[in-house]
């Protein structure tokens, strides 16, 4: 039976990757079949969520705090993500939601950590800081050569007859977003009880299936309230 509330735990599951590789979409379609068992969740983003993440989103994004260092960046990431967590996340987990994020502390790990060179210590304190405990049930890494990323969304960008604009991060060059995706992969092999690495070279169809499957294998209450 579907479109009925059902007693669970609320989950926090996170969406992970490099750019161009789906994730927005795979968040929006999860979203809407969770909806449709009865599930209340709720959508967000990082950096984001928030007025004051969305803020600090576009001062990032823009660019100008690129000259400050990957340390810089990792502080602001770390601000939007505490007022996310404390505004969004928390509120709604403890509200019995369950809360889907275009991306979360994987990312700053990523980005700023393995891939930027921010030493460990100071990525593990700004973690402690700003999750609060918000650790996700599950991460979904979406895994992606770089150059085949760009070239489906720049194929998409031309299809919707709008041009492409890169952001702070997506002007990096492919060896760059090459070593992105090696730093999601070693976050992937060190978290194996939380992260799933899935292949985002399929069609968007294929991919959400497969990522239906994950998400009813880690949290079987879902399926046993569809089939009630």
């Amino acid at each position: 039976m579907t479109g009925q509330e059902f007693d669970r735990t609320a989950r926090f599951i996170t969406f992970e990757g490099g750019e161009g590789v789906g994730k927005s979409t795979q968040v929006k379609l999860l979203v809407e079949r969770l909806n449709g068992e009865g599930v209340g969740t709720v959508r967000t983003r990082e950096p984001g969520g928030t007025p004051r993440a969305e803020a600090i989103r576009s001062f990032i994004l823009s660019g100008q705090p690129e000259g400050w260092g990957a340390g810089a960046e990792a502080v602001l990431f770390a601000a939007a993500r505490l007022d996310h967590v404390h505004e969004l996340v928390a509120p709604n987990l403890a509200a019995g939601k369950w809360v889907l994020s275009d991306r979360f502390h994987d990312s700053t790990r990523a980005y700023q950590g393995l891939n930027g060179g921010v030493d460990t210590k100071l990525i593990d304190a700004l973690e402690i800081l700003a999750l609060d405990g918000h650790m996700p049930d599950l991460t979904i890494v979406l895994d992606m050569d770089p150059e085949k990323a760009f070239e489906r969304v720049d194929q998409r960008a031309l299809e919707d007859g709008v041009p492409r604009s890169a952001d702070r991060f997506e002007r990096e060059d492919l060896d760059w977003h090459r070593r992105l995706r090696d730093a999601f992969h070693d976050i992937v092999d060190n978290n194996k009880e939380r992260c799933v690495m899935l292949s985002a070279d399929k069609s968007e169809g294929e991919l959400a299936e497969e990522i239906w499957s994950v998400v009813v294998s880690r949290f079987p209450e879902i399926e046993r309230a569809a089939t009630a």
